[in-house]
């Protein structure tokens, strides 16, 4: 089979399709035959040496994909060869095959397409672990959502308006607010141009914020919080380290959670495939939630679609077609 590898840390040349040595389905796991896997920021690190896959994982990049189950392993039920699936993986989705425990398997559903449905387990675990399991996002409620035009955020304001709550989202250019209030937010705000705090503080603070920033908003976004608010922090695209006023959460009983997915133990994951496919999956195969995609392409131009991402200004996620 082909894969595509990183022959050094660095920038989008060192990925490679390459050859490699085909992928096999242990106990407890399906083999895929991929037809598409999604581009993710955690790609980007990983590419870059920062973002190790965890132990036993495959080494090549991609959390997610969507193909036909070719093969399955000893201890699995409920599934067979030929069922259409899509799944959250610790990695390997940028390969024409993937090994992957049954646990984190979803079907493809309701008229979602097979290429399309691999935009949509890394999302829907991540938005729905952190913004219902984690923050218990209520009806009526105010989630602002950090980075709306991106894949976690396309989806996020789907999930939430789904629920009931209302939906404040923040991005670097109108065009792509525009898009975003076409999804269903209710308040838009371009970051480069207006105050984020202050347009929250209007509709009374966020009762939940999902945000990929980390360090560099972390004191805007205590700010921003609700009494009783809570802060759900996934991502550390404003750095580390920050300073974080205790009083400022005494006073509006707020929290403070972070979380990553990639990492935790099969059975956390399973638990979670488990309760998207329960709860968010039905609402996915009505429609009132649905991948967003900016473009697909090849998945043997990995390094493209690396610099597109990085590049900034798609709407949604980015696919690579395995067999195109």
């Amino acid at each position: 089979m082909h894969a595509i590898t990183i022959s050094e840390p660095g920038g989008p040349e060192v990925l490679r399709w390459t050859e490699v040595p085909d992928a096999v389905a242990g106990p407890g796991e399906v083999l895929i035959d991929v037809a598409a896997s999604a581009v993710n920021r955690a790609d980007l690190l990983q590419r870059q040496g920062l973002y190790p896959p965890p132990p036993g994982a495959s080494e090549y990049p991609g959390l997610e994909c969507s193909g036909t189950i070719i093969e399955v392993g000893d201890d699995v039920e409920g599934w067979q060869e030929g069922d259409e699936v899509c799944a959250l993986l610790a990695g390997g989705g940028y390969a024409e095959k993937v090994a992957v425990p049954a646990g984190q398997l979803l079907p493809v559903p309701g008229e979602v397409e097979l290429i399309a449905a691999a935009g949509l387990p890394e999302v829907a675990c991540t938005v729905w672990s952190n913004v219902v399991i984690a923050a218990d996002l209520a009806e009526d409620e105010l989630l602002l959502v950090h980075g709306g035009a991106g894949g976690v955020g396309t989806h996020a304001i789907q999930v939430a308006k789904a629920l009931g709550a209302r939906v404040a989202v923040t991005a670097g250019d109108d065009d792509r607010l525009e898009r975003c209030r076409q999804l269903g937010a209710d308040v838009t705000i371009n970051y480069r141009t207006e105050d984020f705090v202050e347009r929250v503080k209007e509709h009374g603070g966020a009762d939940v914020i999902l945000d990929v920033m980390g360090a560099k908003y972390l004191e805007p976004n205590v700010n921003a919080l609700a009494t009783g608010g809570r802060l759900v922090v996934i991502g550390m695209q404003g750095g580390r380290k920050a300073e974080l006023d205790i009083a400022k959460l005494l006073v509006k009983r707020a929290s403070v959670t972070a979380t990553s997915l990639r990492a935790r133990p099969v059975e956390e994951k399973a638990a979670i495939v488990a309760d998207v496919r329960a709860r968010l999956w039905p609402l996915v195969e009505q429609g009132s939630v649905a991948p967003v995609i900016d473009q697909v392409l090849p998945m043997s131009n990995a390094a493209e679609a690396h610099r597109t991402l990085d590049a900034g200004g798609i709407f949604g996620k980015i696919l690579l077609a395995s067999h195109s």
